[in-house]
């Protein structure tokens, strides 16, 4: 599941994992960052808003580090045992927020998941896509009605440029990759995207 703040990807995780079960997939829910006990610690840095000023290179490298931890000791382990994991985020996420938006090379960031991680990408990736500033909206939203207690905002603090060049990133993906990739129209209400979604899976699943 990939997308922009805001647009929905923890809500659908759970619809998706129900109708997949329904389906007789035994299925795992995970999350980058943080789908580790050590990946929490890494997590709690990358998005506390106090540390405005970490290094791109450092937070790239730090999203690595999370991933090759959460690959070795929850999602290969899963695989192997024939459950279908589903996660929050995964490598496209750190090729556009570090690649696109940051401006890193894009080329390194491939080679490092080459050589950590044997380039290990997902079956499918839904994208879950809407404009920026309606996410950014949704996801403020959410904050406020925390009531303080949401405290991960270091990316939702970032420009509206920022979260565009995110945007055209995955867009960008999604055409390179097709096979992959499946775009769905994240603005339209909850029930209407999981629609979108069952759509998807059935297509991948009857292929």
């Amino acid at each position: 599941m990939e997308g922009i703040e805001g647009s929905g990807k923890t809500s659908q995780m759970g619809h998706i994992s129900r109708f997949l079960e329904k389906k007789g997939r035994s299925c795992r829910m995970t999350r980058e960052p943080g789908g580790t006990d050590i990946g929490l610690k890494i997590r709690s840095i990358l998005l506390d808003p106090s540390n405005e000023a970490i290094d791109p290179m450092t937070e790239l490298l730090l999203y690595v580090a999370d991933r090759v931890q959460h690959v070795r000791t929850l999602i290969e382990p899963w695989l192997a045992s024939g459950k279908t994991v589903l996660c929050d985020r995964y490598f496209d996420a750190t090729l556009v927020y570090q690649g696109f938006a940051r401006g890193l090379d894009k080329e390194l960031i491939q080679t490092l998941h080459k050589i950590t991680l044997n380039d290990l990408k997902p079956d499918v990736t839904i994208l879950l896509d809407l404009p920026p500033a309606t996410g950014l909206a949704r996801a403020w939203r959410r904050i406020e009605e925390s009531g303080g207690k949401e405290i991960e905002t270091r990316f939702e603090k970032e420009a509206l440029k920022f979260h565009e060049a995110v945007r055209g990133g995955y867009l960008e993906l999604a055409r390179l990759e097709p096979d992959r990739f499946f775009v769905i129209d994240a603005s339209q209400d909850q029930k209407n995207v999981s629609t979108q979604i069952d759509a998807v899976l059935e297509t991948v699943m009857a292929s």
